[in-house]
């Protein structure tokens, strides 16, 4: 995935959704931030910020944030959007092994008994193989050179689990997929200080036949792309 951005500084992040930054020319300006998480670790003041610019003019905020640059110079991709579009593309053009033979993919298809949506949903009518249904998380926490998710309690998470080990138990495949959007990640596990509800959910996931990816991103401020499996455990 190929990216037009541009620096900025930032100030703060504040509401969720909003950012303050320092722009090339010395303007302080506020970004959309398209991020529910806590962002532990990616939104320090003064860490470099890498925006798009769009061109709706209905937007309130043209300005999003996509990428925080880090004093040691790792790269991570704030814009929780772009973690089902690079698992698109990763299957599509046949980076993730165990995701490939399919000819059918649909995304956001409604399935479960939580009133879900599935982020990536593979079939193909001429196999004999089950359809596949992939939740895609991105992994953006790092401490102590570990990855971890969640990065916060995960209510939404804890049902994504249940509605796969349904999935599961019917036959059909369940794929947990981390897309892990930090360059300084090189390994991810479940972050049960955290969320202890969903570290036990997780077990219990695999255990009923959920499988469980990580696939790490080669990222900078021309584009990002996941690219290569990574030890999750």
């Amino acid at each position: 995935m190929k990216l037009d951005l541009q620096k900025a500084t930032l100030v703060k992040r504040y509401k969720r959704f909003l950012a303050d930054v320092i722009l090339k020319d010395g303007t302080v300006t506020t970004i959309h931030v398209a991020n529910t998480g806590a962002m532990t670790g990616c939104a320090q003041p003064n860490d470099i910020v890498w925006y798009s610019r769009s061109t709706n003019p209905k937007r309130k905020y043209p300005l999003s944030w996509e990428l925080t640059q880090t004093p040691i110079n790792h790269f991570i991709c704030v814009n929780t959007l772009r973690a089902n579009q690079l698992a698109e593309e990763a299957i599509n053009e046949g980076i993730i092994d165990e995701l490939t033979g399919y000819k059918n993919l649909k995304r956001e298809v409604k399935y479960g008994d939580e009133n879900s949506r599935i982020d990536i949903l593979l079939s193909d009518s001429n196999k004999n193989e089950a359809d596949v249904y992939i939740e895609v998380k991105s992994v953006t926490l790092l401490e102590n050179q570990q990855g971890y998710f969640p990065d916060a309690v995960t209510t939404r998470g804890q049902k994504h689990l249940r509605e796969l080990m349904t999935i599961a138990s019917s036959g059909k495949r369940a794929v947990l997929l981390f897309a892990v959007l930090h360059s300084g990640i090189n390994s991810v596990t479940v972050a049960k200080h955290i969320d202890r509800t969903y570290a036990n959910l997780l077990i219990e996931a695999i255990n009923a036949g959920v499988e469980v990816l990580a696939y790490q991103a080669k990222i900078d401020q021309f584009g990002i792309a996941l690219h290569s499996k990574i030890n999750f455990f």
